[in-house]
């Protein structure tokens, strides 16, 4: 398969789709976890709490991988997306609010109750961005 374009490319990362955020363990192999996220101005953002285990180890290692790619039954195409992490205190909140909308259907009260519950503790949230070294995909 081809690579994609960096239009097609950036079409793809607009799409709500769960990435696959790759960390390094401190011994070990990389961990892998779920993550929602978006893609803005050639970077792709996230957001986590202080306390979570991939802030842990992005504080180790800034490092990462992330991987989107579209689910069984769609036609194979996917982005890998490697870099380092920068941190930031500044819009994490916005950011899982607008990420909340985008991922989840939010006339569920679980849903509502879940976004008070960030807003309450937000100065406990990370917004996470990816400054790309490398940026490969085929679709």
């Amino acid at each position: 398969m081809a690579a994609m374009s960096d239009e097609a490319r950036d079409e793809f990362l607009a799409e709500a789709k769960v990435a696959v955020l790759a960390t390094s363990a401190e011994n070990g192999p990389p961990l892998a976890v779920p993550v929602w996220f978006e893609w803005v101005g050639g970077r792709a953002r996230f957001f986590t709490g202080t306390d979570s285990p991939k802030m842990k180890r992005i504080a180790r290692d800034p490092n990462v991988s992330l991987l989107v790619a579209n689910p069984a039954g769609e036609p194979e195409a996917w982005v890998l997306i490697q870099g380092a992490t920068e941190v930031s205190e500044d819009g994490a909140f916005d950011l899982a609010e607008r990420l909340a909308h985008r991922y989840w259907d939010m006339s569920d009260a679980g849903h509502i109750e879940t976004v008070e519950g960030w807003r309450a503790g937000a100065s406990t949230l990370r917004l996470l961005e990816i400054v790309p070294s490398r940026i490969r995909s085929s679709g």
